[in-house]
């Protein structure tokens, strides 16, 4: 075990961070709640400390196999549908696992683990809020999405509006989403791979992060990246699952001795059983419910999502694929709670794990994004924690391969093509800028991962989730369910989503106060959806319906053709024929 303090304390330590800086799920949770609070910057690590073998060999294992996937991958990529859509050939079952691959994160797996190992069963609370934003997807945006769409969201946006100002405005929303969750996955990748070996520096680490997500997405495209998102999904649904196997063999499969033991280890008691536990001090039913919204809608938002409904076959393939990974995500999240649980019974108390058991029996060494780690090392040892730490790398690899196609989708589809080109640009000249601009975006990600280094990030992703919320999400809805939107409507209430969003979170606690030392918050909320997203409905309905240009009557008066493709599909892209 005193390798373990060695290696790991130091390694794992890393983990943390990364945990805290990875994606919206758990970097979300910590905004919340300071008891996940992200960790300070990791120290340097000593060339001397021993490798994490098991780890490495599972890491090069996983990058051989998705290479070999994208040079597959990139032998049957031919048009603009191929490199966007994967050739819209992706079934029901494996759209969801990409799906469930795009959207589980590290930071979901260690987050909420470490909620429930904090606080309880309250932590579940996070888990609930993010599930219950994929119904929205399955009965009002998956089927219209896939019928009226053919690369991004903004598609579907423009349908019946102005091309240009729509999918700038689009565009502009979605870069911003993905470019600073791209900071948060690249701070936390190269953390980890410089954690797996530190005698490669952690520039270095990010240049190499940054080289295969290129390599992936440029050769690859959608089918590389699919591939890659659903052999992480398999890997870290199978890890957790294995996690969850371990801790009930430990208690006889018994989940009432399970609780009743993590009552006698935990300095709570039966408190951890109440679900009605504020976590610090957040219990403020205003925060509550802005984060419950930002959750929620911004699920139905996020750009890297809503491209991958354009791969499926048909629009019944996009509704089986929301179920499918609506089970998957949801059984997940139930294995992380049975994991956050375990992680108090054979974690909590124990010296190995734990900084000082004289100030705390919960604080473990590293930070509150420990316990599901340290777990993986009380039930299986150096080589089940390698595996876990391979798990999380996947998890990285995947998640970023999806941003950064969105982001190229945005810039090459939306912006050049559409906007600059209307619409006069070949496959040809499309395809070419988007791998340029996923080149570009790569770099992008590099640099600013080395820039935001030593930073705490986590507060990006309230901006992130807000703009999906507030900017993406209702202009979506609008467009597709409200035949009075315009073009002025759409473009004004959008840009008032992305800018009250980025206005509110600066002058909010996190950033005013704790970021930029301000002093009290100018706005008292961390998250802004509560008030943004209402504004900017009522602006959208304010400008549409004063709107009296004849460019407006023109955009009403072709809904009814826009809905009866929504609903049946007349129309609607086909799957690529080679």
């Amino acid at each position: 075990m005193s390798r373990l303090s060695t290696k790991s304390g130091r390694s794992l330590f890393a983990l943390a961070t990364t945990s805290a800086l990875l994606a919206a799920h758990g970097a979300l949770a910590q905004t919340a709640a300071p008891a996940a609070a992200a960790p300070p910057p990791m120290p340097a690590v000593p060339a001397e400390v021993p490798l994490n073998v098991h780890a490495i060999v599972m890491f090069v294992i996983f990058v051989a196999i998705t290479l070999g996937i994208t040079y597959w991958a990139a032998m049957r990529t031919k048009t603009a549908t191929d490199f966007y859509a994967a050739g819209r050939g992706i079934t029901g079952l494996q759209n969801g696992m990409a799906i469930a691959g795009d959207y589980m994160s590290a930071a979901s797996f260690l987050g909420i683990a470490g909620l429930v190992y904090m606080n309880g069963f309250y932590g579940l609370i996070y888990s609930v809020g993010w599930l219950v934003g994929w119904p929205i997807i399955l009965f009002l945006i998956a089927e219209r999405l896939r019928n009226l769409g053919k690369y991004t969201f903004a598609d579907v946006a423009s349908f019946r509006l102005q091309q240009g100002p729509v999918r700038t405005m689009a565009a502009i929303g979605s870069l911003i989403v993905v470019i600073w969750y791209l900071i948060g996955q690249a701070v936390g990748a190269g953390q980890l791979l410089h954690t797996l070996v530190p005698q490669i520096s952690y520039k270095v680490s990010i240049v190499i992060v940054g080289a295969l997500i290129i390599t992936y997405v440029t050769f690859g495209g959608m089918k590389a990246t699919t591939w890659v998102q659903i052999i992480k999904a398999a890997l870290l649904l199978g890890g957790a699952t294995l996690m969850a196997l371990g801790v009930l063999m430990h208690e006889g499969f018994s989940l009432e001795k399970l609780f009743a033991d993590a009552v006698a280890a935990h300095p709570k008691g039966d408190l951890i059983m109440q679900s009605v536990v504020p976590i610090g001090a957040k219990a403020n039913p205003i925060e509550s419910i802005s984060l419950g919204m930002t959750l929620m809608f911004g699920t139905a938002g996020l750009p890297h999502i809503l491209m991958r409904f354009f791969t499926t076959t048909d629009a019944k393939a996009a509704r089986k694929s929301v179920l499918y990974g609506t089970i998957f995500i949801g059984y997940f999240y139930c294995l992380t709670f049975i994991i956050g649980f375990g992680a108090i019974v054979l974690v909590a108390n124990n010296p190995d794990y734990v900084a000082d058991l004289s100030k705390s029996v919960l604080a473990l060494k590293g930070g509150g994004s420990m316990p599901a780690v340290y777990l993986s090392h009380a039930l299986g040892g150096d080589f089940f924690l390698g595996f876990i730490a391979a798990v999380a790398f996947a998890t990285i690899l995947a998640v970023v391969s999806g941003l950064t196609l969105a982001g190229a989708s945005a810039l090459s589809h939306d912006i050049y093509a559409n906007v600059i080109k209307k619409g006069k640009a070949t496959e040809a000249q499309e395809v070419f800028v988007s791998r340029a601009c996923v080149i570009g975006l790569g770099i992008i990600a590099v640099l600013l991962g080395i820039a935001f280094e030593k930073q705490n990030v986590a507060y990006i992703v309230a901006l992130t989730f807000s703009i999906a919320a507030c900017t993406n999400f209702p202009i979506l809805v609008l467009s597709v369910f409200w035949k009075g939107l315009t073009t002025r409507g759409a473009v004004i209430g959008g840009y008032t989503g992305i800018i009250g969003s980025i206005t509110l979170l600066i002058l909010g606690p996190t950033v005013w106060t704790k970021v930029m030392g301000m002093g009290p918050a100018i706005f008292p909320f961390d998250f802004p959806t509560l008030f943004v997203l209402p504004t900017v409905l009522v602006v959208s309905y304010l400008v549409s319906v004063t709107d009296k240009s004849a460019q407006a009557d023109a955009e009403r008066a072709a809904f009814d053709a826009q809905e009866i493709r929504s609903e049946t599909g007349l129309g609607a892209e086909m799957a690529a024929e080679h």
